[in-house]
């Protein structure tokens, strides 16, 4: 199968109607629109969540919760992706910046043990899990918290 040989299923696509195209066509003279009103105006329609003038659900129910403007934003990354390091490579956060592992470091960088480590590594950041702490010295590298 090549891309120019691609095709929709049958059924799949339908020729779009031709709205206030003459009587004939069952969608002539107001275009399925129906006589005056509001619907029937060109732009006409209620905004999305528009109940007639009653209250709106989403105003009606209360709020809840906050969003915590002083967290701290961490960027956690996985054991099982420094495999893409030669060994004895000291793997930095600004290394990890520079091959795209991550997009920035906003308040530090944290090392989880998820998948295997092979290579010897020394691996500097700002918070490690128990579990990526045991899998670097397992592999023969060292942790270093910045």
């Amino acid at each position: 199968m090549r891309l120019h040989e691609l095709k929709s299923s049958p059924g799949a696509r339908q020729k779009a109607k031709r709205k206030g195209r003459g009587i004939g066509t069952g969608l002539g003279k107001t275009a399925g629109r129906g006589h005056k009103g509001q619907k029937s105006r060109s732009g006409g329609g209620v905004r999305p969540g528009f109940e007639g003038g009653q209250m709106p659900l989403q105003q009606r129910l209360p709020k809840r919760g906050f969003t915590n403007i002083f967290k701290k934003q961490i960027v956690e990354v996985n054991t099982k992706t420094l495999n893409r390091f030669e060994d004895g490579t000291e793997v930095t956060p600004q290394l990890l910046l520079e091959t795209g592992i991550i997009k920035s470091f906003k308040d530090g960088v944290k090392i989880l043990g998820s998948g295997d480590l092979n290579k010897k590594l020394t691996v500097k950041a700002h918070y490690f899990s128990k579990s990526a702490v045991e899998k670097v010295e397992a592999a023969g590298g060292r942790t270093e918290v910045i």
